[in-house]
């Protein structure tokens, strides 16, 4: 070893005793053996560290320029660009076909609210809402969207006696049935949720005939509380009697209905509806009536036919002849009475099945939603809340079916098919009839009814547009849902109704 190597051991081996001569600091205490700094300039040893490998950092601008021209590079970049280019193309390419090989949507039909969902007919304004007149039904309008009712009929609340011209007045509300701001109130409530009011403005409505003798001079008052009701806000009419008039007095009839329809509000331009009601049940009639007095909509006695294969004719004939846009459909009334009155208590939800799916727009007397009766007078006091305090089994009854009636709307609110879809009849017997509701691509509806109380009838449904197979969406009788039930043999129960889904296939 030589002496400059012994020196180095020293210095090394003195500084070491150096540190051990230094006080202990407070790291060393806790373990951390953190060294003081050495004062002392004796006994340091300077070590020399060696130097960190240099990292590489990239070429620079200049180095890069003189490979980028190099004719590997220029061969890569223009490979990559070309590549690119190609990959854009063929995506392009690809999403055009598929835009043209993709069957084209079908566009909607023109379509009036009207047409959008259920109307709700409120005769006696009293008997609806407890005696609290028109406020009550301002109060409960709630209730009517929440069953997806796309207008509200009032009426007649206009000032009239019975057989009595004279005493006749269009422009003012009966005291029994409230005032103009209470009106007003329903109005602007049933706006607010989207919902049109209705006015059921038929003169003689207290006498044996919807008109009174003089109609003529009654369609000239009427004229003027149209103009009236319009500024008020009313979105339509709504006369009993309607072929009755329009032939006692065709051309004053004809300027009320072109002051209707020719009528807009200035914001959105919504079209406000003319409604007929008719005693005539014949499709031939119907037609008849239709054409004669040039009514939007004319509610008639059709559907309370006891045959199914009557209804089912009707059904085809009028929609061969209008479409949907102007069908309406019902089956209690003003007049008439309550659906449950009519049907019997077993056929409410199988008759809200079929007024709910039809091609048209439904229309339900209040308290059908319930199976409310007529007791004795056909404006029974309205059947509210379903509390659990003093629930009655008739009570019970009512809430399923309500809860029956709102499901159903809330579905025909949602799909297509059910909302404006094509209607092609399957089967048609004297107690039995269905049904396909379509709209282009969307999800197909068939809906199966029996009217007969006591024996289940089986559908053999073959048709180029039906499946072997479908699946329940709704059941009057409380058929497990999702259930898959082959239509080659559909077994259809005693009173029961039946909504099943398939979906489209191209």
């Amino acid at each position: 070893m030589s002496k400059d190597t012994e020196v180095d051991m020293k210095d090394v081996e003195l500084n070491e005793v150096e540190q051990e001569k230094q006080p202990m600091t407070e790291g060393e205490a806790g373990n951390n053996y953190a060294i003081s700094p050495v004062s002392e300039k004796n006994g340091i040893v300077k070590l020399k560290i060696p130097e960190e490998e240099s990292k590489f950092t990239g070429l620079t601008k200049e180095e890069l320029m003189r490979v980028a021209g190099t004719p590997g590079w220029v061969k890569v970049r223009w490979a990559l660009l070309i590549l690119f280019w190609l990959g854009w193309l063929g995506m392009l390419a690809g999403a055009i076909a598929i835009i043209i090989q993709a069957p084209r949507c079908k566009p909607l039909p023109e379509m009036n609210w009207w047409n959008y969902g259920p109307l709700y007919q409120i005769g006696d304004v009293n008997s609806f809402t407890e005696s609290s007149k028109l406020m009550g039904v301002a109060e409960n309008v709630q209730t009517m969207d929440e069953l997806k009712m796309k207008g509200l009929i009032i009426g007649p609340i206009h000032v009239s006696s019975a057989d009595e011209p004279e005493k006749l007045k269009l422009t003012e509300i009966s005291e029994e049935a409230g005032d103009l701001t209470q009106f007003q109130e329903v109005i602007k409530a049933a706006h607010k949720r989207g919902i049109s009011v209705v006015l059921d403005l038929t003169p003689n409505y207290k006498g044996k005939e919807p008109w009174f003798a003089d109609a003529v001079s009654t369609v000239v008052k009427l004229e003027s509380a149209l103009v009236h009701w319009l500024k008020e806000g009313v979105d339509g009419f709504l006369f009993y009697g309607v072929e009755k008039v329009s032939t006692a007095a065709p051309t004053l009839w004809e300027d009320v209905r072109v002051l209707i329809h020719n009528h807009t509000d200035s914001v959105g331009k919504r079209k406000k509806v003319l409604i007929g009601v008719t005693e005539q049940s014949s499709p031939d009639d119907i037609v008849a009536v239709l054409n004669k007095t040039g009514v939007d909509m004319l509610l008639t006695d059709a559907l309370r036919s006891t045959s199914a294969l009557d209804v089912a004719n009707t059904v085809d004939r009028l929609y061969s002849a209008y479409g949907q846009t102007r069908l309406a459909w019902n089956i209690g009334g003003r007049i008439a009475g309550h659906l449950a009155s009519l049907v019997g208590l077993a056929k409410v939800k199988l008759s809200q099945l079929l007024l709910l799916t039809l091609p048209g727009t439904p229309v339900f007397n209040y308290g059908d939603e319930i199976g409310l009766q007529d007791e004795g007078t056909k404006n029974p006091i309205m059947v509210w809340g379903d509390s659990k305090e003093n629930m009655t089994e008739d009570k019970g009854e009512m809430t399923t079916f309500r809860n029956f009636f709102k499901s159903v709307s809330e579905k025909r609110s949602k799909e297509r098919s059910l909302q404006h879809g094509e209607y092609l009849p399957l089967f048609n017997s004297t107690s039995a009839m269905a049904y396909v509701r379509s709209w282009d691509q969307n999800e197909r509806y068939l809906i199966a009814l029996n009217w007969h109380s006591t024996e289940t009838v089986t559908l053999q449904l073959k048709h180029a547009e039906i499946p072997e197979h479908a699946t329940i969406v709704f059941s009057t009788t409380g058929d497990k849902v999702d259930d898959v039930l082959n239509l080659a043999q559909l077994e259809v129960k005693p009173e029961q109704g039946l909504i099943l889904k398939f979906p489209y296939t191209p």
